[in-house]
């Protein structure tokens, strides 16, 4: 087993990463910008080492930088977490150069998959159902002439990377000479690669990934389906394992194509095959994922596998030591991401001081954060700060104990996500499991007016820790307890809860 691993990441999934190698008594690496200077990840760590200015081209997405400070610290190994490189082939092959490992799959079968383009023709030629559409699109005067081939309406999508970033639907043709260059900067921006490609939009369609794991001597099993349909922009916002859409058929069927997919391109290491499923239950590839997800605390939870500890084990060249039969999917897990944004004017990213946390806890209750009193938000980043999971024996049981946790979750002094949220998990139509891709988008819009009755119920609970802390200093005593729970903010966490769909 590695004795030092560098984590090339941050927030959540750097936190999370380094408690693995903790508990696995394994030193850490931490790298951070400037801005992250005293980001939970570096304080976490056991050694941390600033990589360059915020802009993530000029610090996370720096390989050779990454790699200069494993070889000063002595790390054998470099996790990539996901985003950044994580899905970056040239960076796995400079760690394999420079003598050190790169914890995921190898750099072939990143070239192989990562390429979300090159992915399509990969599984088409294994004989999987693939989403229609063009891989080979040089620039926007091609990609006119293949969305006519294809037909409206489509997706613009970054062949690298994932996440929903660097994908735009487009409706007519009018609206591809702008959804081009969007997608190419924001891909660029994200991954350091705006190469793009052509895909039909499926609609009506349901998202279904299958985890993956796999070792270097070709063992492959899966570890059951996630529902990953509740979605915005094409980035997802909840997550749930197992899905009501599948039955017992459909899921064994996906499975097998799964492992299918990935024994053809040699996969090894942690992933995830996604598909669609349309309205009459036809499915199609949609893409590989060759990295650890932000969504695989649902799996962990429903099967007891600890993703991270067996990707790093893996990675250290042990067999993969679980069999197909011995994966046993038990209750039910949903997981919400909690991101920086305001969603009462159109999702802008919430940037500032958080002055207060008060984190949800209780039976089948998991946290994943990366904030704290006196964090800082920033734009350079992925506005997702947090990741907040419930499990249950049943669906619904998950469902209420999500709910709960979101109403006791505070963050204060930035606007989160957790209103809708709670919208969502109140919808007769979710709670009934009726839903596609489209479901949020098409039923969900939070207004201005709720959005300064939230503000005011926030800035009034601030006044309140603020006077406590204040009037504890004057005494000489901690302050203790939690925040005192007004009327005005029990009356905002009511409006939070208000049904729709």
């Amino acid at each position: 087993m590695f004795k030092k691993v560098l984590i090339a990441n941050r927030g959540e999934i750097a936190v999370r990463v380094i408690r693995a190698c903790r508990e696995m008594g394994v030193a850490t690496v931490a790298v951070y910008s400037d801005v992250d200077r005293s980001a939970l990840h570096v304080r976490y760590a056991d050694e941390a080492y600033c990589i360059g200015p915020a802009p993530a081209r000029e610090s996370y997405l720096r390989g050779e930088a990454i790699i200069a400070v494993a070889k000063q610290a002595g790390a054998e190994a470099i996790h990539p977490g996901y985003g950044f490189l994580a899905e970056n082939a040239d960076f796995a092959q400079a760690c394999r150069d420079a003598g050190l490992v790169f914890i995921g799959p190898t750099p072939a079968a990143l070239r192989a998959l990562g390429d979300k383009a090159a992915a399509r023709r990969t599984m088409r030629a294994a004989g999987l159902p693939v989403v229609p559409g063009v891989e080979d699109v040089g620039d926007l005067a091609a990609a006119r002439e293949s969305a006519e081939a294809i037909g409206y309406p489509l997706l613009v999508k970054a062949a690298a990377g994932g996440g929903g970033r660097g994908v735009r639907e487009v409706h007519a043709p009018t609206e591809l000479a702008s959804a081009w260059p969007a997608a190419a900067a924001e891909a660029q921006a994200a991954f350091g690669d705006g190469t793009l490609y052509l895909e039909k939009l499926v609609e009506g369609a349901r998202h279904i990934e299958f985890q993956l794991l796999g070792d270097g001597e070709g063992h492959l099993i899966h570890l059951g389906e996630r529902e990953c349909s509740i979605q915005r922009r094409h980035q997802k916002l909840i997550e749930e394992a197992p899905s009501r859409a599948l039955d017992d058929d459909l899921r064994q069927r996906l499975g097998q194509m799964a492992v299918q997919a990935a024994r053809a391109a040699g996969y090894s290491s942690v992933g995830t095959v996604e598909f669609l499923l349309d309205r009459d239950k036809n499915f199609y590839f949609l893409e590989i994922n060759t990295r650890l997800q932000v969504e695989h605390p649902v799996t962990e939870l429903v099967t007891g596998i600890d993703l991270v500890k067996e990707q790093i084990r893996l990675a250290a060249g042990r067999r993969l030591r679980l069999r197909q039969e011995d994966v046993r999917v038990k209750g039910w897990a949903m997981e919400c991401r909690i991101c920086a944004e305001d969603p009462f004017h159109h999702f802008l990213p919430s940037v500032g001081r958080v002055s207060a946390v008060y984190e949800p806890a209780g039976p089948g209750v998991r946290l994943e954060s990366g904030v704290y009193a006196g964090f800082t938000v920033s734009l350079y980043y992925d506005p997702l700060i947090a990741k907040l999971a419930a499990w249950g024996e049943t669906r619904g049981e998950a469902i209420l104990r999500l709910r709960r946790a979101l109403r006791e979750y505070r963050i204060i002094g930035i606007q989160t996500n957790i209103p809708l949220h709670l919208r969502i998990l109140d919808s007769p139509r979710f709670v009934a499991g009726q839903f596609d891709t489209t479901f949020v988008e098409s039923r969900f819009a939070l207004s201005a007016e709720e959005g300064q009755e939230q503000r005011q119920a926030a800035a009034i609970a601030a006044a309140i820790l603020a006077y406590h802390k204040r009037q504890a200093a004057l005494a000489g005593a901690p302050v203790r307890g939690g925040l005192p729970e007004t009327s005005a903010w029990r009356d905002a966490g009511r409006r939070q809860g208000l049904r729709g769909g």
